[in-house]
């Protein structure tokens, strides 16, 4: 029996590590008509996932995605949740810190004491749960899960908290709209029905804010007639390979582009074997705002 369904002493049905459910990106907030059964929609905040485990004799384990356990860093949302939430409980949530009223990543990368003696607060805003006490209830769709988060986190404040979730649309639209300024990343539309499944799912969908801009596509990757990647150069200066890998449809067309321009095969020091071309094309990107994605291509503005 695996380590993740051992139903284990003391009413602890789920323990880690458990592979964590993931939303794929879109590019606009779907309407609750989009998906059978309706849809949540809850904002994206820009922290450290991770899976809170509470287990049996006193014990937390925040896992991250990593499955690496981060109460030691965190030693007073671990306290926090074992002084106020029965073994068993494991939720599904993110680290977040806070500095000036804003989201602030790079708090989070500091050590515990140094966070202490700044006064940067960090919270855990849970967005799911995966288990109670004796019972594992990833099965359930999440409009019961949310209703059993809810009540799990019944007595319990911050720094422990359920994130910010509606199903209005135009809520969810103002959010995006308003939110970015103290560093909400976007939305993640989730449905209803859904079950808690680990690994990348369309279920759950995340929409970033994302700036478009002007970049100079300075080479491929993969087979020239239809590539995966681009390198191109930012209007700062920087040169990034593009991801997502590209659709069907833009490989063939940069491909159809780029064949006559095609240079030698260069070795670059960050990303690997890419063809350059002799004379690079415009090309519009979309840069997401957060930490982890790199610049998207959208298409080929001109060919000069």
């Amino acid at each position: 029996m695996s380590a993740d369904r051992d139903p284990g002493p003391a009413g602890v049905a789920l323990r880690p590590p458990v592979d964590v459910m993931r939303p794929r990106p879109a590019d606009e907030i779907p309407a609750p008509g989009s998906t059978p059964g309706g849809l949540q929609y809850s904002l994206k905040l820009d922290g450290f996932r991770a899976l809170a485990f509470v287990l049996d004799g006193g014990k937390v384990f925040l896992q991250s995605r990593s499955r690496r356990d981060l109460s030691r860093e965190f030693p007073e949302i671990a306290a926090y949740l074992r002084g106020h939430l029965p073994p068993g409980v494991v939720l599904d949530g993110e680290l977040c810190a806070y500095r000036e009223g804003r989201l602030s990543f790079t708090d989070l990368l500091r050590s515990h004491g140094d966070r202490e003696r700044s006064g940067v607060p960090v919270s855990y805003i849970a967005f799911d749960l995966l288990a109670v006490p004796g019972r594992d209830v990833r099965a359930l769709p999440l409009r019961d899960r949310w209703e059993l988060l809810g009540t799990a986190l019944r007595d319990v404040g911050p720094p422990v908290q359920r994130v910010l979730a509606t199903r209005d649309e135009d809520t969810a639209h103002v959010w995006f709209r308003d939110l970015r300024a103290v560093g909400v990343e976007g939305i993640v539309a989730k449905a209803l029905d859904s079950p808690y499944r680990a690994g990348g799912t369309r279920a759950w969908r995340k929409i970033r804010h994302s700036d478009t801009r002007d970049g100079t596509l300075l080479g491929v990757f993969g087979p020239p007639p239809r590539p995966r990647a681009l390198l191109v150069r930012l209007p700062d200066e920087r040169t990034v390979q593009t991801s997502p890998r590209l659709t069907p449809l833009q490989a063939r067309q940069v491909g159809e582009l780029v064949h006559d321009r095609l240079g030698a095969q260069e070795d670059h020091p960050d990303f690997g074997p890419v063809r350059m071309l002799t004379e690079p094309l415009l090309v519009e990107l979309r840069e997401a705002a957060g930490r982890q994605e790199g610049a998207r291509f959208v298409r080929v503005r001109s060919e000069g």
